[in-house]
């Protein structure tokens, strides 16, 4: 017979159940927004400076890039992961409100919650004795019960258990891929052409990295995922760099 050690290495081996696995829409969600938000900066700092042309009194000097690319990456960096931690909060609290009243009901309105149940699983394929028999399977075990009705009544599942790790992956996720885009403008890159060529590889490559990542936990076609984030990364550079041309 299994136990929970045995259960725990079949998570962890067979199903690759890990911290980032476990928090994989924070790790590319925050990942994704950091490049697209930091690479906006650039991207809007660049089609100024190019419609600007040899305009004398446009100059934009890399430091103003710097400036307002560590603004934002850290601003808005610190901004996801308290939305993160808030949403994530809020999110818990009313699980388990609804928990509770479910809980409680189980204890005062036996009859009603067991017809409900016996409905819910004859919606979901089940006959009638079958249906019976499991309910009456659910009344032995009120905490199971409980979470069957969260599930498939109020279609809740349990939420994020650590809202402060959620929301630290977010963070520092959000700084670490955010700031490939200011790798050309902190660091002499003469090999390329310009920082904003170099930066724009860079923000391609990790793009790309992000959606192989993604594709990793998720089993989807690696190319698709990889070409699915850096087309998004391209239509937010895009429309970052034309709104830099509107204000010169």
């Amino acid at each position: 017979m299994m136990d929970k050690a045995e259960l725990d290495e079949h998570l962890t081996q067979d199903h690759k159940k890990t911290v980032f696995s476990e928090n994989l829409k924070e790790l590319v969600y925050g990942g994704i927004d950091g490049i697209i938000t930091t690479f906006a900066v650039v991207a809007g700092f660049t089609g100024a400076t190019m419609v600007a042309g040899d305009n004398p009194d446009v100059v934009i000097p890399v430091t103003i890039v710097l400036i307002f690319g560590l603004a934002n990456l850290f601003a808005d960096g610190f901004s996801m992961g308290v939305g993160d931690f808030l949403s994530s909060r809020a999110e818990k609290k009313l699980f388990e409100k609804e928990r509770a009243k479910e809980s409680d009901w189980i204890k005062t309105r036996e009859d009603f919650e067991y017809d409900e149940t016996i409905l819910l699983l004859k919606e979901n394929g089940f006959d009638e004795e079958k249906a019976h028999a499991l309910a009456n399977i659910y009344k032995t075990n009120p905490e199971f019960w409980a979470d069957f009705m969260m599930r498939y009544e109020l279609n809740m599942t349990h939420p994020e258990e650590a809202p402060v790790r959620s929301a630290m992956i977010t963070f520092v996720s959000f700084l670490t891929f955010g700031a490939i885009p200011l790798l050309p403008y902190i660091f002499d890159m003469t090999i390329f052409y310009n920082q904003f060529v170099a930066a724009s590889i860079f923000t391609a490559l990790a793009l790309a990295l992000l959606g192989f990542i993604r594709s990793r936990f998720t089993k989807e076609c690696v190319l698709l995922s990889m070409a699915e984030i850096v087309g998004l990364g391209m239509v937010a550079a895009f429309i970052a760099y034309f709104v830099g041309t509107l204000f010169v």
